[in-house]
């Protein structure tokens, strides 16, 4: 009894709690005991219910057979999809930097396990890895911010953020994940307030990577440069190091992205979805003017700074309009207005905040409260002098990345996650205040209210409550009775037993017949694919005899038809003497030979056999 009266005495010892706190007051031990805990959490609720290894967003499910094609031989070169689109396929906008550790982890587990299960273990890995370099920044973010305490608070509200996000599931493997850490690593190293270069360099490199990656995140990208730049015009020589480290690094490694993920033939090629002459040339002559100027700028008044500034700001504008003056608008505003109104304006991710508050108002709170929280958080800071730059640096952040989320909801993920930052430096304020005097109730009142408004979730539950009251009762997030699905690997089963050859389908079920089925496809849900999204549509809208001509102009072998699919009801309802149409009421045209489907599935296959053959 005495050695466990001992023992428990010494584990609750002063000196065993301060060690304890001096550990937890560390940056690595704290992000992997939070890591740890994210992912339990993640795993806890996602895993019961989940039906399948890969996300349900097509953008999973692509990426996979990206990688398969990838591991089976096709070269880091070459992004065609040789099965998706009319004529020899499509040339893919996805970047390599993405595939590569995928595939490297499918190799590995290869070596363990059956090819299935090695597979479905790489996809469950590479996303809840990623929770680590997340939390990482966000927690360096929070200490810069507050201290060891609000390390801890930006990693709490960093883990709430991510446990109802789909980004970070197993199986989710599309970029939007590594875009999230990149954008953490970018606002963490600016909060740097010693300006040490280390920070800013990888701070380039992050924005290099960030544009190699997606261009989803290139006006955030922006921003960074622009505050990198401001701050050494403002500063001058106390800056001059950071700046030069930032430009020489974001030069360097978009260049080497560039030549090394960007095939030979398309060096003059000019795209403004991915990586290409247009991005790398405005990077690599920004970066490279910023390097010069604070090499030879920096001892120069701040007017002259700002001059300078200017002039580069100006040769970046020129090389814009000059090189890529088609990527200064909107990449899918070229979209045909079919397109654009049959699938853009479904796809809920793209909607913008006016759209959402048509469709949907009570989810407002949940994907935009935070921001604008916090955003009225950095305007009262600033307005007191409170530590001006980190606010300031802060506020333009979150001012950009809430635009962007205001014109596609997408963007909230990033809009809140740097909200988390402003908001842990008032929780910390609330804190004290409430500890002051334990009894005042109001100010703990105003603690609590403060942490609960710092929540995302707190703002989606308020929202579906008054949903509720306003549906009568009736919970808006009450999940829909689970229908069988036209995308599923045994709705599709019955094309594993025809010859291989090109399947139409609705765009939303293309990805699935890849992954599941050897078959080209005509229709999937990428822009670079309008041709063969636009045939499917057309088929489906054109009068039998005339969708006979597009399918055998197309060389379709099977037809797919969905009754359920959204988008082929609307093309039923646009057009009711159309192809769709007579499907749904049971009309088979003579050239349209049904195969045997199982009993309840969803979709119906039939062969396309020309008249007369």
């Amino acid at each position: 009894m005495t050695n466990v009266a001992q023992m428990v005495d010494v584990s609750t010892s002063p000196s065993s709690i301060a060690k304890l706190r001096a550990l937890m007051s560390g940056l690595w031990p704290s992000v992997l005991l939070y890591s740890a805990l994210l992912v339990a959490a993640i795993l806890a609720l996602k895993l019961p219910g989940a039906t399948d290894y890969v996300g349900a967003d097509n953008d999973d499910g692509m990426r996979l057979v990206e990688v398969r094609d990838f591991l089976n031989g096709q070269g880091w070169f070459d992004l065609m999809q040789y099965r998706m689109g009319l004529g020899d396929g499509t040339l893919m906008h996805w970047s390599r930097l993405i595939d590569l550790p995928i595939a490297t982890l499918i190799r590995f587990f290869d070596f363990f396990l059956p090819q299935g299960r090695a597979e479905a273990l790489a996809l469950a890995v590479w996303p809840l890895s990623l929770t680590v370099p997340s939390l990482w920044a966000m927690g360096l973010a929070g200490r810069r911010v507050g201290g060891a305490f609000g390390m801890h608070v930006a990693l709490g509200l960093t883990a709430f953020l991510l446990i109802p996000s789909n980004r970070f599931l197993p199986g989710a493997i599309d970029h939007h994940n590594v875009q999230f850490a990149l954008v953490a690593i970018m606002t963490a190293m600016l909060l740097d307030e010693d300006h040490r270069p280390l920070s800013h360099a990888a701070a380039g490199l992050a924005a290099a990577t960030a544009i190699a990656i997606g261009v989803e995140t290139t006006p955030f990208v922006a921003a960074v440069c622009i505050v990198v730049a401001v701050s050494w015009a403002w500063e001058g020589e106390p800056f001059a190091h950071a700046a030069k480290a930032f430009g020489l690094a974001l030069a360097l490694s978009i260049s080497l992205f560039f030549f090394g993920t960007v095939p030979p033939r398309l060096y003059s090629a000019v795209t403004c979805d991915n990586l290409s002459l247009g991005y790398y040339s405005l990077a690599a002559i920004g970066g490279g003017l910023l390097l010069f100027a604070a090499t030879f700028a920096s001892r120069g008044r701040r007017l002259l700074r700002f001059v300078a500034l200017g002039g580069i700001g100006a040769l970046v504008l020129v090389s814009a309009i000059t090189i890529a003056p088609q990527c200064l608008h909107n990449p899918l505003a070229d979209l045909d207005p079919l397109l654009v109104k049959l699938w853009l304006d479904g796809v809920e991710e793209a909607q913008s905040i006016l759209a959402l508050n048509r469709q949907d108002p009570f989810t407002l709170g949940f994907y935009y409260a935070t921001g604008v929280f916090a955003l009225a958080t950095c305007v009262f800071r600033l307005v007191y002098g409170d530590r001006v730059r980190v606010h300031l640096v802060l506020l333009f952040l979150l001012t950009v990345s809430w635009a962007i989320a205001a014109f596609q909801v997408r963007g909230t993920m990033f809009a809140n996650l740097l909200a988390i930052l402003p908001l842990t430096s008032l929780i910390i304020d609330m804190r004290r205040i409430s500890a002051s005097d334990s009894d005042d109730v109001a100010a703990a009142f105003c603690y609590l209210s403060t942490v609960l408004m710092s929540v995302a979730t707190v703002w989606g539950l308020a929202g579906g409550l008054i949903g509720m009251q306003v549906e009568n009762g009736e919970s808006i997030l009450k999940a829909a009775p689970a229908k069988p699905s036209c995308s599923s690997k045994s709705s599709l089963a019955p094309l594993t037993d025809v010859p291989v050859g090109l399947v139409v389908a609705p765009s939303d079920v293309g990805v699935s017949v890849l992954r599941f089925t050897e078959n080209r496809i005509l229709a999937a849900p990428y822009h670079r694919n309008q041709g063969g999204m636009l045939t499917e549509m057309h088929i489906g809208l054109a009068e039998p005899q005339e969708a006979e001509a597009f399918l055998k102009g197309a060389g379709v072998t099977v037809l797919a038809f969905c009754a359920d699919n959204p988008q082929t009801r609307e093309l039923a309802k646009m057009q009711p003497d159309g192809l769709y149409a007579q499907l749904a009421k049971g009309v088979v045209p003579a050239y349209l030979k049904p195969m045997p489907t199982p009993e309840g599935a969803p979709v119906r296959f039939f062969r396309y056999v020309p008249i007369g053959s």
